[in-house]
């Protein structure tokens, strides 16, 4: 006889034996092929570290921060699953140790669990509880998929790992683990090994959790015979292990998930029927034109986020990158991206003249004066030799100096962010934002989040959107003065995109009759592009790169 139910199911997927083997894109996989069978689906984070939330973390070792409509900062893995999933998320979704931790003092200092001695078990473990649930109801989705970062044996996920044991004793029919674990094939013996995963398997039914499913990741597809194997180590049924062998796209895993049947293990092991058959065509097509795009065009991101030791971290830019090859994809096109350090431009040691090689410049977001003045310089470049150029956030701070000085002829023009002292403080800090620098007050008070923007008639960007009236993301301090708005206009630069709730500019741009295209935006609409529904922004971008390559 079937258990009372809850009336919602949850997947809990964790890591083993190592991080970085792709949990978060397995999670947004899971999630997509659910999806694809007709349930509605959302998907969760849980990062435990003790931070808060994600905005105060360095970019070049944590990656870029993505943010929600809500404005709440968060793990780049919260970008892949609205990718994925190919729509918004909301706070209720992301959950950190620094989030649940101050919930718990926060109710204690209230007498919140009246004069009882505050524990980690049960009270913290319960908030986990809690916000996981209230996750599932204000979703009021049919499945919460939800990631646990880091791997099993971490000691700061114990309790979330004894979280999700309470809640299978609650909902034994509802709660199902899948453990994404790797295989290495050492290059001196060339043979998978599976005794990693086995002991990573142990070490979480040590927290009285067993796998439902394991997907194995590795270099190779796995055979069956290590299927087999770890089938009698791991107490997981032959069927149940899933090969998720390398992939050239982090977009073919759905693909490859279904072809093992990855959506009817879940129906078969949850008891669950299925709204739909599967229907994965637009997305095939999508990856289909990520593997054969035509036209080459060349783009070069210009920022600082590169240097982690010898290597590169395009991490940093993960959503800006994505945001190219969607809009590359849907124009039969495939974009070739070069990272350039701008701090070579600025010493010289990269010749300003070598960006003229490129299709197209994008000056992506960023904070503080390093590479500042070669990120200026290529602005000018850009303008001077009608190469396309989209500046993102701090991109169109750039692109604004630039113009001042070099053709509104105001010399020394530049952010006060970088000079207080400039002569033309042509950007400058909020005037909300001077008070919280002041007393130090750096975490979640930027100008964040959505808000709307009204696009002027006959505009570069308008023309882009279609629309009068669009919602983007914020992530800033620093604003364009509108002190110096009519001189700059009066030169030739339009503010052509603009806050309908006050006197800030959103946007500049110089017209198609100038220049083929030269855009900023104050917001960051790399977080809104999505595979099957690109950003026009970045469309119109890449046409115009496009042009470019073909003469």
């Amino acid at each position: 006889m079937r258990r009372a139910r809850s009336g919602h199911t949850y997947i809990f997927v964790v890591g083993g034996v190592m991080s970085g083997v792709g949990k978060g894109v397995a999670s947004a996989s899971i999630g997509k092929v659910l999806a694809a069978r007709g349930l509605s689906v959302n998907l969760m984070k849980i990062d435990p570290y003790l931070n808060v939330d994600a905005g105060t973390m360095n970019p070049t070792e944590h990656g870029e921060v993505f943010v929600l409509d809500s404005g709440l900062e968060t793990d780049q893995d919260m970008g892949n699953y609205e990718r994925f999933l190919g729509r918004d998320l909301g706070p209720e979704d992301y959950m950190t140790s620094g989030m649940v931790y101050a919930s718990v003092i926060a109710r204690e200092r209230n007498l919140g669990y009246e004069g009882k001695c505050v524990e980690a078990i049960p009270h913290v473990r319960d908030q986990i509880i809690e916000r996981i649930k209230k996750s599932a109801e204000l979703g009021k989705t049919d499945i919460t998929v939800v990631e646990v970062g880091g791997t099993v044996g971490d000691f700061q996920n114990a309790l979330y790992f004894d979280a999700a044991r309470v809640m299978k004793l609650e909902y034994p029919d509802d709660v199902l683990f899948v453990m994404v674990s790797y295989l290495p094939i050492p290059g001196t013996l060339g043979e998978m090994k599976t005794k990693p995963t086995q002991s990573a398997v142990r070490e979480l039914n040590s927290y009285g959790v067993q796998p439902d499913i394991i997907i194995a990741r590795s270099a190779h597809s796995l055979d069956q015979k290590r299927k087999d194997k770890l089938a009698i180590s791991c107490s997981v049924r032959p069927e149940h292990i899933i090969s998720a062998p390398d992939v050239d796209s982090i977009y073919d895993v759905p693909l490859n998930f279904e072809r093992d049947k990855l959506s009817d293990v879940f129906l078969e092991i949850l008891d669950l029927e299925a709204k739909k058959p599967v229907d994965l065509s637009d997305w095939k097509d999508f990856a289909k034109r990520a593997h054969n795009g035509g036209t080459k065009v060349k783009i070069g991101i210009v920022g600082k986020y590169f240097d982690t030791g010898d290597f590169v971290l395009s991490d940093a830019y993960l959503s800006v990158i994505e945001a190219i090859k969607f809009s590359a994809y849907a124009e039969d096109a495939k974009a070739e991206i070069d990272w350039i350090n701008a701090k070579d431009i600025q010493s010289g040691a990269l010749p300003i003249e070598e960006l003229g090689a490129y299709d197209g410049i994008i000056v992506p977001g960023g904070f503080g004066e390093t590479g500042i003045e070669g990120k200026i310089r290529a602005a000018q470049y850009a303008r001077e030799h009608a190469i396309p150029y989209f500046g993102l956030c701090y991109g169109l701070h750039m692109l604004v100096i630039e113009y001042a000085r070099h053709v509104a002829g105001m010399e020394g023009a530049n952010t006060t962010e970088i000079n207080q002292d400039t002569p033309y403080p042509v950007i400058d800090i909020l005037p909300e934002q001077r008070e919280r620098l002041a007393r130090k007050d750096y975490g979640g008070s930027m100008r964040l989040g959505a808000y709307p923007c009204a696009l002027s008639e006959g505009s570069v960007v308008r023309d882009a959107y279609g629309v009068a009236e669009v919602s983007e993301r914020h992530r800033h301090r620093y604003e364009i003065n509108p002190k110096y708005v009519q001189e700059l206009e009066e030169k030739g630069l339009v503010f052509s995109g603009r806050w309908t709730e006050g006197d800030l500019k959103e946007i500049a741009e110089l017209p198609k009759s100038v220049h083929p295209f030269y855009v900023g935006t104050q917001f960051h609409p790399e977080l809104k592009a999505r595979p099957l529904s690109p950003h026009p922004l970045f469309t119109a971008f890449i046409r115009a790169a496009i042009s470019r390559s073909g003469k």
